[in-house]
């Protein structure tokens, strides 16, 4: 069992910058009117905002899924943590805490890669952790040649801010929309059961805030973003509003055999496809304002391929004095959020000792992979120990996305080198 401090206090060493029938032209006519008023209506706000408007709950209802209940096959022995009769490792169950009886703590919001300062293993019950995000909407470059979107975003970064907490605490979030915004906004936390994850419970209007608590009953990561309604949803996901949330074990993490694993620093990179309009000279076009945008940005987002595929919003965002840092022997988590597409992280001339498949910290992790699966609207976490220094590159390895399109970074680790891991036998000379 590893008996060191658990806490971690991320702060940066250095500055980081989703029968065919045949139809008359009058029925076309009245559907494409009807589409444009989906995607307008109770979104965009046209004239100055009224603070004690009501926001219009514009949430499509999904239909829950069948959940299938088998029970799947024991997975391995641990005798140091409880095992699941499912074959899981169970690191708590639900409580029955009541959050008028719990202590109140604020979290510190930081902007990533960097995650607020926590405590690994949960000390003492369950507490209401506060946290405020305050949307922001603004101009920003996503990369070279005059790259720029109407940033839709949750306290001013893509991807928004990580926020930490231990499962069986309740959060207690207050979204703040000011009146110099122009739109709608709301969050869906996927963290949170019930009300599409918050997402009914705080649709406000600029000049606007609301506050509401959920239970962070699921232990694991997850990705959390703005759904406000109809197509304006994914609007808002690919405008960069989009963030996760970890709920650890109270116990913390286990490793494969189910026995206690800590991280001596924890990344957060949030994966971000933008969907910029060109001109016919192939330049980008630029807009005053996010409803200004909003027309030509659906129309390339219906191509369903994106302009930039960039890590922590913009190309090199984590590259050069923006690169990651870690020692020789540091255990880095590694948290990789996409709100919208399917990646593939690939971390080169190193793996994931360990992969927690869908982001579950429910389940013990798979181990030594060379790359992992994020699937589209979630969150997944590896740790890996790193054992040769050097710049390592950690892409989506979908290569043409990741050299050409912009996700990648790097990671920057000192130590000395082991020749018995790796070494050059003979330098590059001429043929012999």
């Amino acid at each position: 069992m590893d008996t060191k401090d658990t806490t971690v206090a991320l702060r940066p060493a250095n500055s980081h910058k989703g029968q065919s029938l045949r139809k008359s032209k009058h029925a076309l006519l009245v559907l494409g009117l009807a589409l444009i008023s989906a995607i307008f209506v109770g979104c965009v706000t046209t004239q100055a905002p009224d603070a004690n408007a009501v926001a219009d709950p514009t949430v499509e209802l999904i239909q829950t899924a069948t959940i299938n209940t088998a029970v799947p096959q024991t997975k391995g022995n641990s005798a140091s943590l409880p095992i699941g009769n499912a074959g899981t490792w169970l690191p708590g169950a639900e409580d029955s805490t009541n959050p008028n009886d719990l202590r109140r703590v604020t979290q510190e919001l930081v902007a990533p890669p960097f995650l607020p300062e926590h405590e690994q293993v949960a000390k003492g019950a369950p507490k209401v952790v506060e946290v405020r995000l305050e949307v922001e909407e603004k101009l920003m470059e996503v990369g070279p040649g005059g790259a720029e979107v109407w940033g839709l975003t949750f306290n001013g970064t893509i991807p928004a801010p990580m926020i930490v907490v231990h499962q069986n605490d309740y959060v207690e979030l207050t979204l703040v929309n000011p009146s110099t915004n122009s739109l709608q906004h709301n969050i869906d936390l996927h963290a949170a059961t019930g009300a599409m994850g918050g997402g009914e419970l705080t649709l406000v209007n600029p000049g606007q805030e609301v506050t509401f608590r959920f239970k962070a009953v699921k232990p694991g990561v997850f990705v959390y973003h703005c759904a406000p309604g109809g197509p304006m949803i994914p609007f808002h996901v690919v405008s960069g509003m989009n963030g996760a949330i970890m709920v650890l074990p109270r116990e913390g993490l286990a490793d494969s055999q189910g026995d206690q694993v800590t991280y001596d620093k924890a990344y957060f990179i949030g994966e971000q496809d933008f969907y910029l309009p060109q001109n016919e000279d192939g330049s980008y076009k630029s807009y005053n304002s996010p409803a200004e945008a909003l027309g030509d940005t659906m129309e390339v987002m219906k191509t369903l391929t994106p302009s930039h595929v960039v890590f922590n919003g913009s190309v090199g965002a984590l590259t050069g004095p923006g690169a990651l840092t870690a020692e020789v022997g540091e255990k880095v988590l590694l948290i990789h959020s996409q709100a919208n597409r399917d990646s593939r992280p690939h971390l080169i001339g190193g793996h994931a000792d360990l992969v927690w498949q869908g982001g579950s910290f429910s389940d013990l992790p798979d181990t030594n992979y060379e790359t992992w699966f994020v699937p589209g609207g979630s969150a997944v976490a590896a740790l890996y120990e790193f054992r040769q220094p050097g710049t390592y590159a950690y892409v989506n390895h979908n290569l043409i996305e990741a050299i050409l399109l912009g996700g990648a970074a790097h990671i920057v680790v000192d130590g000395e080198w082991d020749d018995i891991l790796m070494t050059q036998v003979e330098a590059p000379a001429a043929i012999k």
